[in-house]
């Protein structure tokens, strides 16, 4: 399981914080998460179901609304708001090559993902979990007096023990929502998934969202659920009931077939996870490459330049164990530390190699162990010179 943070600026300027979950292997298919009301990316919920999903080879990016969790802005916009957010989740992640296909929210985020499906043409699939039928049905939760207050005033509320500020352009904006049309005309396939013993949005919400929409759609219960899926079985169902429903909505998974690689073959491909990320593999091992987040990469592997430190950091380290077991040293540990440094104009580059020896070793023989370092086969690579032929893969 991969979890790697993927920020984006939405419409309004704001940074938004998201985390992009991925499983071993490049995602056949993306998807957004849009989580609970006053909830984060972090909600119980929003963690197992897009781990769930990423296990199961779909991509989910689960980001916190404009003012909740790690996000900028003020919360408080009503549904326009975090449907504007879904959106621009959407497109940052198509920025990236990694076009989204399935909307996943949970309960007021199920509200948000209908309303913003009618903006995004690569969306062919909707599932809503424990979703209201209606955006009105946060206002159970808030004072009715915020009604009152005019756009530019706001009073503090506490909802499920936080306090918010909320003005009564907030209340407007619920209000004004068309769900039933937005619902009626989706023209996705819609998965409904809701609990009956559900207390928070009772179980009629998902009969009403279901004989409206129009087919294609579904209907799974899930039994004895709660509202925030607390336990771990029934978001991991949850999640295995969208990922199979989804399947005939999403693009087929590309067949594996399974390669024996020789020794001293390293295979590199990409993965088709944002522009730069790709897979490293040899003989019985697997891992991955990238650039850093702030050179457009999502920073889920070392660069290549860190992959050749490493190497040095990796072969220095083996070679002074073989010396020394060949010996019968009492090195008990080695830890080889290296930094890269790139080369400019009038410098070539540079790769700083600290290495600690732990043991009951006299100075004679950590001496002739950093004598060694010197000779381990990367090193020499690096400083004797290579050849590098190319040629076409057949």
């Amino acid at each position: 399981m991969t979890s790697i943070r993927f920020d984006f600026q939405n419409r309004a300027g704001r940074r938004l914080s998201g985390v992009l979950d991925t499983g071993e292997g490049a995602p056949n298919a993306y998807a957004v998460f849009a989580h609970c009301f006053t909830c984060s990316k972090a909600s119980l919920a929003a963690v197992r179901v897009s781990r769930a999903l990423a296990a199961r080879g779909i991509g989910v990016l689960r980001f916190d609304f404009t003012g909740l969790g790690d996000s900028e802005g003020e919360f408080g916009g009503g549904l326009s708001s975090d449907a504007a957010d879904v959106v621009d989740a959407v497109r940052a992640l198509g920025q990236r090559g990694m076009n989204v296909r399935l909307l996943i929210g949970h309960s007021f985020g199920g509200a948000a993902v209908i309303a913003a499906a009618a903006d995004l043409e690569s969306v062919t699939a909707v599932a809503t979990i424990g979703a209201p039928a209606g955006a009105d049905h946060v206002l159970r939760s808030i004072p009715p007096e915020i009604a009152d207050l005019g756009d530019d005033q706001a009073r503090e509320v506490i909802i499920e023990g936080r306090p918010f500020r909320l003005s009564g352009a907030f209340v407007r904006d619920v209000r004004e929502q068309d769900q039933d049309r937005r619902i009626a005309a989706l023209g996705r396939a819609l998965l409904v998934l809701h609990s009956p013993v559900d207390a928070t949005v009772g179980i009629d919400n998902a009969s009403h969202i279901f004989l409206t929409a129009r087919h294609p759609k579904s209907f799974v219960s899930l039994d004895h659920a709660d509202h925030l899926l607390t336990k771990p079985a029934d978001a991991d169902y949850a999640a295995g009931v969208i990922a199979a429903w989804a399947s005939r909505y999403l693009p087929a998974a590309p067949a594996v077939q399974a390669v024996e690689r020789a020794h001293g073959v390293v295979h590199v491909e990409e993965t088709g996870v944002g522009p730069y990320q790709n897979r490293v593999s040899g003989a019985g091992w697997s891992a991955l490459a990238d650039e850093p987040i702030e050179v457009g990469g999502l920073g889920t592997g070392p660069s290549p330049l860190e992959w050749l430190a490493a190497g040095l950091g990796a072969c220095t380290s083996i070679t002074c164990r073989m010396y020394a077991n060949r010996k019968g040293w009492a090195l008990r540990h080695t830890t080889v530390e290296v930094v890269h440094t790139a080369r400019t104009a009038t410098s070539k580059d540079l790769f700083e190699r600290a290495i600690r020896f732990e043991g009951d070793l006299d100075e004679t023989q950590r001496a002739r162990l950093f004598e060694i370092a010197d000779h381990c086969p990367v090193h020499r690579a690096l400083t004797e010179g290579s050849v590098v032929t190319t040629r076409e893969m057949g």
